[in-house]
């Protein structure tokens, strides 16, 4: 009996080594939690006949549209085929551009020929949306890794150096949050997550280890950034509670959800309507 005790007891205690973020809070987080992050800028990706086509999401009319509203901005990192730090969130162009095949595949200079929904926005630089921003509001700024390619990073991070603004950054891939925690520690970093065996194509161990954030020993996030869906996730609900690990919900869509939510999280990442701030 004394045996079965102490094996739970110590299965416990690892289960929580390896879900323990950081417990050191850095500054910054203050700024965090005074506004909300509107999702891929305050954007509307509906037809131009639906009055859409104006400032669809990751465009610089969605930032500057979110700066004027006061609302911070969450934005989506990824390289073009010649090393340009890009704002686009999916890897490949067929939604939001109408054209075939992956960022990866066209220069920046190729990618500036191709407009975002039918609007005159473009994909914009990094950099373009950090001189608009200029400070303005907080950023959460997401990398996207493919091909399991860091060099994101590494080239995001020289531009990030320069800037003046609150930001933070956050990746679904955990070695993007080693990447900073063993080259610029001092950056708040978030751990994105999911719960990603409800979908048949990520029903693999790597996956199961992510959603229950088991690989935190390791990537030691500053905080965890989680679809509000699921926030009953074991883990995720450990971490904020016993670990007082900051928490990010993602992506509110309605009023209604906001509150359903609001206090299960610190601060949220929101869509699709205006908040009442």
């Amino acid at each position: 009996m004394y045996i079965i005790i102490f094996v739970v007891f110590g299965l416990a205690l690892f289960y929580l080594f390896l879900i323990m973020p950081t417990l050191r809070h850095k500054p910054g987080f203050r700024e965090l939690k005074t506004v909300y992050f509107a999702h891929r800028g305050l954007h509307d990706n509906n037809p131009c006949a639906e009055g859409g086509c104006d400032a669809p999401e990751n465009s610089l009319k969605s930032f500057e549209k979110a700066v004027a509203a006061g609302y911070g901005i969450e934005l989506d990192l990824q390289l073009s085929k010649d090393g340009q730090v890009v704002v686009f969130h999916d890897e490949t162009l067929e939604r939001m551009c109408g054209v075939p095949g992956n960022v990866l595949d066209y220069t920046y200079e190729e990618l500036k020929q191709f407009t975002l929904l039918g609007s005159t926005e473009r994909i914009p630089l990094l950099a373009e949306t950090l001189e608009l921003v200029a400070g303005q509001v907080p950023l959460i700024i997401e990398y996207k890794i493919v091909k399991h390619n860091l060099s994101v990073c590494e080239i995001g991070d020289k531009l990030l150096r320069k800037y003046q603004g609150v930001y933070v950054i956050e990746s679904f891939h955990p070695f993007a949050l080693r990447w900073y925690k063993e080259n610029h520690p001092s950056v708040i970093r978030g751990q994105l997550a999911d719960r990603f065996t409800e979908k048949e194509e990520y029903k693999s161990l790597q996956y199961w280890l992510l959603q229950n954030l088991l690989l935190n020993f390791i990537t030691k996030p500053d905080f965890i950034a989680f679809n509000f869906e699921y926030a009953g996730m074991w883990s995720r609900t450990i971490c904020r509670r016993l670990f007082r690990n900051p928490a990010a919900a993602w992506t509110i869509k309605t009023p209604a959800e906001l509150e359903k939510v609001r206090q299960k999280f610190d601060w949220f990442i929101f869509e699709g309507f205006d908040i009442d701030m």
